[in-house]
C-alpha cells in the first residue's frame, strides 16, 4: 500500500497572491499495516510508480451562459497538451492551468521506504481570485496525479485561496520607493545588482494606494431639507482594516433618530442573462412610496428594491439597470436623535474576497446606508412637575436610502492566519 502526504510549505497561512509562488512538499511512502508488518520486510513486495505529475490549477463553476464552441476547443487544446485530463477529477471547467511537472518516472519503493519531493509554481497573474459567489465560483486546487502499474490513474488535490494583485498598467502609477543607504553608497561594479520584481512593485502600488488620505465629504438631504453630512476618510481599503467615516448632524433641517450602516458585495454578471419574472408596476411604486433617495454630491443612488446602480440626474433614466446579488458583510447600527456627531466603523473580514473583474462577472463593495429621519426636531416637552423630559407619544418618520461605492483590495497574505492541513492518499 502507498501512501501519498501533500502539505504546504507556508504552514501558518495557506493563502497566496497572484504571482507569488506556492511550495508544496509531497511524501511517498510504502506502508505496511497488518500481517505485512509482521512478516519480514524482504518477503513483502515492492511498490511501484510508473510516473507522478504536479499542477496547479483554477477552476469556475457558474449557472451564467457561456459560449460551448470556444469552451470546447480550450478543453481540446488543453487536453491535448497534458497528460491529465482535469476536468473529470473535479466538478468545474478549468480555465486556468500550469504546466504539468513530472516529480520521477518509474518509482520502486522497499517496504517502509520513503521519498519526498518538492513543487514551486507561480500563480498566474491573469487568473481570478478564489470567490464563492452566488451564481459563480471560482477555486483553486493543486492536482498530484500518479498511476502504479497496471493500475488507474490516483489523483490528490490540495486547495489554496488566490488573492488578487491589481496590474500596473501605466507608468505613472509606478509607486515612488524609499532610497536606502546601501542604494546611496557608492556603486561596486563586482556585486549583483539587485532587481526588484513586478509582485514587489505591484505590493508597493497597493500600499501606497491603500495608505493614501483623500477625504471627502458628501451632503446628505432629502425632499424636505438637510439632513447631515457625511466625511470617507479615504476611498481604498484592504482586507482586515475598518472603514471609517464620520456624520455631522449639526445645522440640520430634518432630524435623524437612527441610522445604520450595511458592507455589501454586489456581484454583477457581464453577460445578459434570461429574462426573470417582473413584479407588477403596482407593487413596484407601493414598494417604493417609503423610501427617499438621498441627494449627494456625485449624484448617485441606488434603488435597493431591485438591487441595481441607477444616476441620480434624469439624463440617465432610459439606461438599462445593471441588475445583481448583494451580500451583507458587516453591519453598524446606531440611535442618534439628539446627536450633532458620530463615527461610523464598518470592519471588512478578513474572509471575503476584493473588489476583481473577470468575463463573467463583475464584484464590487459598496456602504449601504439607511437613514430613519424626522421632522420633529423637539423631542417631546419637559413636564413642569418634575422637569423630565416626556417622550411623544407618536413620532413621524420616513425611511431613506443611500449607497456609497469603495474599493477593497487584497491584503498580505502572511498577515491572514489559515493554517493548512496535510493531505493523505491510500493507493490500495
Amino acid at each position: 500500500m502507498i501512501e501519498i502526504k501533500a502539505k504546504l510549505v507556508r504552514a501558518d497561512s495557506a493563502i497566496y497572491a497572484t504571482g507569488e509562488c506556492v511550495e508544496c512538499l509531497i511524501e511517498f511512502t510504502h506502508k505496511l499495516f497488518g500481517e505485512e508488518q509482521q512478516r519480514n520486510d524482504k518477503a513483502s513486495t515492492v511498490e511501484n510508480l510508473a510516473w507522478a505529475s504536479v499542477q496547479l490549477h483554477c477552476y469556475r463553476k457558474t449557472s451564467y451562459s457561456t459560449q460551448s464552441a470556444d469552451k470546447t476547443a480550450e478543453l481540446a487544446e488543453l487536453i491535448g497538451r497534458t497528460a491529465l485530463d482535469a476536468v473529470t477529477q473535479t466538478p468545474g471547467e478549468v480555465i486556468v492551468a500550469t504546466k504539468p511537472k513530472i516529480l520521477f518516472c518509474d518509482l520502486k519503493l522497499q517496504p517502509g521506504e520513503t521519498k519526498m519531493y518538492f513543487f514551486n509554481e507561480f500563480v498566474p497573474r491573469d487568473g481570478p481570485p478564489t470567490y464563492r459567489g452566488h451564481d459563480i465560483r471560482y477555486f483553486y486546487k493543486i492536482t498530484i496525479a500518479t498511476q502504479r502499474v497496471k493500475s488507474k490513474v490516483q489523483t490528490l488535490t490540495v486547495p489554496i485561496r488566490v488573492l488578487p494583485i491589481p496590474l500596473i498598467a501605466r507608468p505613472d502609477e509606478l509607486p515612488v520607493t524609499v532610497e536606502t543607504n546601501e542604494e546611496l553608497t557608492p556603486t561596486n561594479p563586482f556585486l549583483e545588482k539587485r532587481e526588484i520584481s513586478e509582485l514587489e512593485i505591484s505590493w508597493h502600488h497597493l500600499k501606497n494606494v491603500t495608505a493614501r488620505r483623500a477625504p471627502k465629504f458628501y451632503r446628505i438631504s432629502n425632499k424636505r431639507g438637510f439632513v447631515g453630512r457625511f466625511c470617507l476618510f479615504k476611498p481604498a481599503y484592504k482586507l482586515g482594516e475598518d472603514i471609517v467615516g464620520s456624520l455631522d448632524f449639526d445645522s440640520c433641517q430634518v432630524r435623524c433618530v437612527q441610522f445604520s450602516v450595511k458592507l455589501q458585495q454586489q456581484e454583477l454578471p457581464l453577460r445578459p442573462q434570461p429574462e426573470q419574472a417582473q413584479p407588477n408596476a403596482g407593487d413596484d411604486v407601493a414598494s417604493l412610496s417609503s423610501f427617499d433617495m438621498a441627494s449627494i454630491a456625485s449624484g448617485i443612488a441606488v434603488d435597493n428594491l431591485h438591487k441595481s446602480e441607477t444616476s441620480g440626474s434624469a439624463r440617465n433614466k432610459d439606461e438599462p439597470k445593471l441588475l445583481g446579488k448583494l451580500s451583507t458583510i458587516s453591519t453598524s447600527h446606531q440611535v442618534c436623535y439628539a446627536t450633532l456627531q458620530t463615527q461610523v466603523v464598518v470592519p471588512i473580514p478578513l474572509h471575503v474576497t476584493p473588489t476583481f473583474r473577470t468575463d463573467l462577472v463583475d464584484v464590487k463593495w459598496r456602504l449601504h446606508f439607511e437613514f430613519v429621519t424626522s421632522t420633529m426636531m423637539d423631542f417631546g416637552v419637559p413636564n413642569p412637575q418634575s422637569g423630565e423630559l416626556k417622550a411623544p407619544a407618536e413620532l413621524p418618520v420616513e425611511t431613506m436610502v443611500w449607497n456609497l461605492p469603495v474599493t477593497i483590495y487584497a491584503a498580505n497574505p502572511l498577515q491572514i492566519y489559515a493554517p493548512n492541513q496535510t493531505y493523505n492518499l491510500l493507493i490500495k
